[in-house]
């Protein structure tokens, strides 16, 4: 049976809802999935008095534990149009692994958020992307197969780079209805890729 990953960082909850999400649709599918995050980097009483999300249940994840995987889908909100630091000082220490191929041929994926509808979700994904491509990985994006996000009748995340969802100015929006959907299709096809290379 085949292995995934979620791997998320999630500042505020967002992100947290979409990989659950992701990791239903990765076991509806027949996957096995764990889903992990990677460690907060800000201090404590700065992350507490910025209202972080700190209770998360999900285990952090530890770079030497990715080539046990199947297949990796790395989720992360927005900072500037790219993935944020504390998922990238996740990566930054995946050198080892990558000098060796330890990830060659395993699937990859990526979702996102943003306060706005046009605050960088597909330049952010990209970013998730690239890391996968070095990897040697077969990414898995979010095809028109998953037609919600062609809506005009609301406002809506995704696109066919990866699921996503939009937060708000203040974090005030929750992933609706449709990202979730967006979230469980991706998970569906990565779990169904990852079954196909590897049973």
């Amino acid at each position: 049976m085949a292995k995934v990953l979620v791997l998320y960082y999630s500042t505020y909850g967002h992100i947290e809802q979409m990989a659950n999400a992701l990791a239903e649709g990765a076991r509806a599918a027949g996957a096995t999935v764990d889903i992990k995050r990677v460690p907060e980097t800000v201090p404590e009483d700065i992350a507490r008095n910025g209202h972080f999300k700190l209770d998360q249940p999900a285990p952090v994840a530890t770079v030497n534990e990715l080539p046990d995987y199947d297949a990796i889908v790395i989720g992360a909100p927005t900072r500037y149009g790219r993935m944020p630091s504390q998922m990238a000082a996740f990566l930054d220490q995946t050198g080892g692994l990558w000098a060796k191929g330890a990830l060659n041929g395993k699937v990859g994926a990526a979702f996102t958020s943003t306060a706005t509808q046009h605050g960088g979700q597909e330049t952010t994904l990209f970013s998730i992307v690239t890391n996968l491509l070095h990897f040697g990985m077969v990414v898995v994006g979010l095809p028109y197969s998953f037609a919600g996000q062609m809506t005009l009748d609301e406002i809506t995340g995704c696109s066919p780079y990866g699921a996503s969802t939009i937060a708000g100015g203040q974090g005030q929006r929750q992933p609706s209805g449709n990202e979730l959907d967006g979230a469980r299709h991706q998970g569906e096809l990565v779990a169904k890729t990852a079954i196909k290379l590897f049973g």
